[in-house]
């Protein structure tokens, strides 16, 4: 008995290490549902077109997101607290609009839901600069952040604030004094943390200001590292000195140089004068000037009806312009004026190729509402006055508001000729709609509020075939970003923030005209900002992930 007991004390030996071979992979198996929570990700969307935003053709795979930013992209295994099917959609970072106007009604609302429903995740605003004067900006971001915003927001300040807080609406040059507290008040808004100075100097009092205050105002935005944004002072047929003017203007303060809404509005130029702009921009590029472009795509600006009054009669505010227009004699003089030019005033009645070419789009009147939509030829002719008269007396009568027109005066052949600049990017100058849908009394906007990135790629990639869609989303996507120094924003990559726009290609349609300005995009399914989605099928979640970006001299 005892000489067989080997056999038997063998076998317990032999159990006990099956046991803890199993016990452990019992062990191991029960860690796996843990380990699995805590590594679940937020959002994954499966199966898409991945567009990077680099201007790398589609991959397909998923994308996973966590703690609002991109942690993985292929083949996602785990699981997500939100699953996305993007089966047959296109997935690209969410796209930065390079010229919005919202600052203003993000204070009233925070949502931007026309903005969400054409795929913007990102608006840069203030080329007439911000909302509030320099020394309310940290607390305008901080009542943003507080009330909450759907999409990421930023913003210029305007040259034309730190002027007219010094010297008002006057014509004149400050003095040297006056100089330094102009430069005191930009100083306090880029600690604050807009991107840059802006002008839009085709709009008094803006339009006072001389390339020398400029270039010295621009200084204190280049100590920060801030951008000089322009709406430069003409843009028909004096388009090309006007950009040489900003592209002084940065390489003698040391800013980079955006030129807001490049174009030729003039028609003897159009197809001539779109190239000599690339020729003197990219020279300035060449010797270490670090100037680009964006643009919105229809060949119709809109802006107010008294950009058609020269600009001297505007110096002292709108009670002088007001003043001036009653004036048999000076109204005769500005009638003359829009006929032989007048220094200091880009003539956007001639760029629109005469009175025919100015349409009507915000009365800010009940009793003119009548005329929306109307080319101030045809208001002349309803009211029996001379075009200017009619067209001035709509600007006296507009008591609730700027009173605005469009002015077709475009070439889509230079459209596309500008979309090929590989530094161009895309901004709509618009903004975000209170209440996206018909058009009420209020006025017509410009469809380029309700369409203008989706006509990028539905009209000029998939229709005409100008550019591939690889490079469009370049140019709403990493292009910007890298523009404005966005760290970590427009590409889908580990670590960015997952700022996600996610496309049917085939039935993305810009459906927004100048008759019917206010109809919605088709095509764009989900928006997400910061990893959450705030547009789902056409419809707001409600929710508000937005952040304020920044400038540089924020950190100072």
């Amino acid at each position: 008995m005892w000489l067989k007991s080997p056999v038997p004390l063998l076998r317990p030996l032999a159990l006990t290490s099956a046991l803890a071979s199993v016990l452990a992979s019992v062990l191991f198996t029960s860690r796996l549902p843990a380990q699995a929570a805590t590594a679940e990700y937020d959002v994954v969307i499966r199966n898409g077109r991945v567009l990077d935003g680099a201007g790398n053709p589609w991959i397909l795979a998923d994308v996973a997101i966590k703690d609002g930013r991109f942690v993985q992209i292929g083949r996602v295994a785990g699981k997500g607290k939100r699953e996305i099917d993007a089966t047959g959609r296109y997935v690209s970072p969410g796209w930065i609009d390079m010229l919005d106007q919202s600052g203003r009604m993000l204070q009233r609302d925070g949502r931007a839901e026309s903005k969400l429903l054409q795929g913007m995740t990102t608006a840069l605003g203030g080329e007439g600069g911000t909302p509030v004067p320099a020394s309310q900006v940290a607390s305008y971001f901080e009542q943003l952040e507080r009330q909450g915003i759907s999409v990421n927001f930023g913003t210029y300040f305007g040259e034309v604030q730190a002027r007219t807080a010094v010297i008002g609406p006057s014509a004149r040059a400050p003095t040297p004094a006056e100089l330094d507290r102009m430069r005191a008040i930009l100083d306090t808004a880029m600690r604050a943390g807009v991107l840059g100075m802006s002008t839009a100097l085709i709009y008094p009092p803006a339009s006072y200001a001389t390339t020398s205050e400029l270039t010295e105002m621009a200084k204190v935005a280049a100590r920060y590292g801030g951008i000089y944004a322009s709406h430069i002072r003409g843009e028909g047929a004096e388009v090309v000195q006007s950009v040489r003017e900003a592209i002084e203007i940065g390489e003698r303060s040391g800013t980079p140089v955006e030129i807001f809404h490049l174009k030729v509005a003039h028609q003897p130029a159009w197809g001539v004068l779109m190239d000599s702009l690339r020729q003197v921009i990219e020279a300035a590029r060449a010797r270490n000037v670090d100037v680009a472009a964006d643009m919105y795509v229809y060949t119709a600006g809109g802006t107010g009806l008294d950009a058609t009054i020269p600009s001297w009669a505007h110096e002292g505010g709108r009670d002088s312009l007001a003043a001036r227009l009653k004036n048999p004699a000076i109204r005769a003089r500005l009638k003359r004026e829009v006929a032989t030019g007048s220094p200091g005033w880009w003539n956007i009645i001639e760029a629109a190729g005469g009175w025919d070419g100015v349409v009507l789009t915000t009365a800010a009147n009940p009793a003119n509402v009548q005329y929306q939509g109307k080319s101030i030829t045809q208001i002349a002719a309803m009211t029996g006055k001379d075009p200017a008269d009619a067209a001035w007396d709509l600007v006296l009568e507009g008591t609730g508001g700027r009173v605005s027109a469009v002015y077709h005066m475009m070439s889509e052949k230079d459209i596309e000729t500008a979309l090929r600049f590989p530094w161009v990017s895309i901004g709509s100058d618009a903004s975000a709609m209170a209440a996206p849908g018909p058009a009420d009394a209020s006025g017509l906007p410009h469809p380029r509020s309700y369409g203008n990135p989706v006509r990028v790629i539905s009209h000029y990639v998939r229709e005409r075939q100008v550019i591939t869609l690889e490079d469009a989303i370049r140019k709403m996507t990493s292009w910007p970003a890298t523009r404005m120094r966005l760290v970590d924003r427009g590409v889908i990559r580990a670590g960015a923030w997952a700022d996600v726009t996610i496309f049917d290609y085939e039935n993305l349609r810009d459906r927004a005209t100048y008759e019917q300005p206010t109809q919605l995009p088709t095509g764009i399914d989900y928006v997400l900002v910061n990893g959450v989605v705030v547009m789902e099928k056409g419809k707001h979640t409600g929710a508000t992930p937005g952040k304020v970006l920044r400038g540089p001299g924020a950190s100072r």
